[in-house]
């Protein structure tokens, strides 16, 4: 007899049933472990944390247990720039896209839900990753500060200049803007003498780099170039591109901020939620890469707990080294004094 199509639906209806079920069982056991593995890493950001301490306190109650620097932990500035790398795509590699529209992106007004984005969850992933580049500034400021020596200092700064220099190669601009953001801290630049005995050339080419002025047009095309690199790549190497992010967070913003969501006509502005799409896609795709080099869990370590001075710490430090110049800092340097 003749089989109908009705027939050979019938028949083939609970093999259909078993695929979609088991596909569903794969994409479940899935989602479970990415939840697993991003409470686990929020955990490990919570003890990180809460085990960092401020260097002056360390120092002041137990000097012998801080006698280290970066250049005894890692005197190699490729290295160096290498496990900042590691860090910077770990960290990246936990913000998902959702995190840019709890944080950035309020509902419409002209929706039926009223609720505000802040009742979402917090974008704790993207606040930490913020809050790592204001780790990098202030432990570059603090092994700059540091050393009792003007020589050891200049030689610290020299090696930073180096670490940024290997960042911008590797296509780690986070990393790169962090520690010339570090550099360019008033305790830091204020140290002439210092800054006397070292060859600024290099440092002066990543500045310009990295320079703020025309909507940071110098470090976008930096960006655009790694951005060509990493698409027509052969290595995990290449494809490495680590944007300056606190630059992107601002980009996506006034993206957001600055057109309507609809048209005068009552439209969705499709156009500007496409371009929100582009930006937030880019970096997803940035985020995937998986970082080529040799993990150093001693640099590491160091990296994200070694103790950093405080704001104040810091000028009280610069003062030390190199003294007040005027009658304001001379007021700062007592009052720091008697804290």
């Amino acid at each position: 007899s003749t089989i109908t199509w009705l027939q050979i639906h019938i028949f083939c209806l609970p093999v259909s049933l078993q695929l979609y079920r088991k596909a569903v069982q794969q994409m479940t056991q899935t989602l479970i472990r990415k939840l697993t593995t991003l409470s686990q890493y929020e955990e490990a950001l919570a003890k990180i944390n809460s085990s960092v301490t401020d260097r002056l306190t360390v120092l002041k109650t137990k000097p012998q247990a801080i006698q280290r620097d970066i250049l005894t932990i890692c005197s190699d500035p490729f290295t160096l720039a290498q496990q900042l790398t590691h860090i910077e795509l770990e960290r990246l590699s936990y913000i998902g896209p959702e995190e840019f529209i709890q944080a950035l992106v309020q509902k419409d007004p002209l929706d039926n839900d009223k609720r505000c984005f802040s009742d979402h969850k917090k974008a704790s992933n993207l606040e930490a990753y913020v809050e790592w580049f204001n780790r990098l500034s202030y432990l570059v400021a603090t092994e700059i500060c540091m050393p009792v020596k003007k020589k050891h200092r200049a030689r610290v700064i020299e090696f930073f200049i180096d670490v940024a220099r290997e960042c911008f190669n590797i296509g780690n601009f986070n990393s790169l803007m962090a520690i010339i953001t570090g550099m360019n801290m008033s305790p830091v630049s204020r140290l002439k003498k210092t800054w006397g005995k070292v060859k600024t050339a290099k440092f002066d080419i990543l500045e310009h780099q990295m320079d703020p002025s025309s909507n940071f047009y110098n470090y976008r095309t930096a960006l655009r170039g790694a951005t060509q690199r990493s698409i027509t790549a052969h290595s995990s190497r290449e494809k490495i591109v680590i944007p300056f992010f606190s630059l992107l967070i601002k980009d996506i913003y006034f993206l957001n901020e600055g057109c309507a969501n609809r048209l005068p006509n009552g439209h969705v502005n499709f156009e500007k939620f496409w371009e929100l799409a582009k930006q937030v896609m880019e970096f997803m795709t940035w985020k995937k890469v998986e970082c080529p080099f040799d993990r150093d869990r001693k640099i590491l370590q160091y990296l994200l707990t070694a103790p950093v001075f405080s704001e104040d710490a810091l000028y009280l430090a610069s003062y030390e080294s190199e003294g007040p110049e005027n009658n304001m800092e001379k007021d700062r340097w007592k009052s720091l004094r008697c804290v």
